[in-house]
């Protein structure tokens, strides 16, 4: 039997077909970013905060061989607490969707699922990008060249920290991935309001981002918008202790042999662990305030 295509949630339908702003919103920050229980109280506050701000969310995820781009609240738990859930990038989709297994999407397959059935922004906490030492393992996050071809609007607070910064931002030049940072030309460095590294245009606001999304509609541009919004600076986690942290959680990865897909879990648990908590509360603001942005964005762009 064929698979089916995805299953659109009523309310995200109804949405589309009305011109409603849909924020899609990723489940792997669920399934494998944030410890239980707090990962299914995030991932309702993050739908809740979109809808407080006018939009529809639009939490992607595969579930028993299925896409689902919407999800009710018993499909939300079945990510948040299910032991079988893999993570899975745009290669890995149809090979779940086929096995009848169940994952959650990366910023890549959600990118390129959101994109696929209309919606124009996706919310996440931060990109993947190019790994640290990446010039011997050839490791890059496969959101950068899916981007590279998507055409959608991404809200992050800039690429994670554990990652080559600087790597990273070079690649998504030569991808043509442009990179907006919000009232800032600091780019973000997830956990860090400033990454050290800058982006050469801001936006002030919602409005003028979603005027430069029409500008690339006109244009016929297919590679994704990345808006880098910063946490304030009296939010952030505290930069000392990030730096210590994450050398400390790099020596052991390289210790343990860990590679890959797998680092960056690991390091986002380790920080977990590490700081008692103080990483996973950075997180959490992080991914709530980039889900208010994005359906900022999202009403300004049906409203212009």
């Amino acid at each position: 039997m064929r698979p089916s295509p995805p299953i659109i949630a009523p309310e995200v339908a109804r949405a589309l077909a009305d011109g409603t702003p849909v924020v899609a919103l990723e489940s792997t920050i669920i399934s494998h970013g944030l410890p239980r229980p707090e990962n299914l109280r995030v991932a309702r506050a993050v739908e809740a905060t979109v809808r407080d701000a006018g939009a529809v969310p639009a939490t992607i995820a595969i579930i028993d061989g299925h896409v689902h781009v919407g999800l009710d609240d018993s499909l939300l738990q079945q990510i948040a607490v299910r032991d079988d859930v893999v993570k899975a990038s745009v290669r890995d989709v149809a090979t779940v969707v086929a096995g009848g297994g169940t994952g959650a999407t990366t910023v890549a397959a959600t990118s390129h699922i959101a994109a696929l059935c209309g919606i124009h922004v996706f919310a996440t906490g931060g990109l993947g990008g190019v790994h640290r030492h990446a010039r011997d393992s050839w490791d890059e996050s496969a959101d950068l060249t899916t981007l590279a071809t998507t055409k959608i609007t991404v809200v992050c607070a800039g690429v994670k920290s554990i990652l080559d910064v600087a790597a990273t931002l070079e690649r998504l030049e030569t991808l043509n991935i442009a990179v907006l940072g919000y009232q800032t030309t600091a780019f973000p460095g997830f956990y860090l309001t400033d990454s050290g590294y800058t982006v050469e245009t801001a936006a002030s606001d919602a409005r003028g981002v979603a005027t430069i999304m029409h500008a690339r509609d006109a244009l016929h541009i297919p590679s994704a918008l990345i808006v880098a919004n910063p946490l304030p600076q009296s939010e952030q986690l505290d930069p000392d202790l990030h730096d210590a942290v994450l050398e400390q959680g790099l020596a052991l990865a390289a210790r343990s042999s860990i590679t890959g897909k797998n680092v960056t879990p690991f390091l986002l648990d380790y920080f977990h662990r590490t700081t008692h908590g103080l990483s996973m509360e950075v997180n959490e603001r992080i991914i709530l305030s980039n889900a208010a942005l994005a359906a900022d964005i999202a009403v300004a762009y049906q409203q212009t």
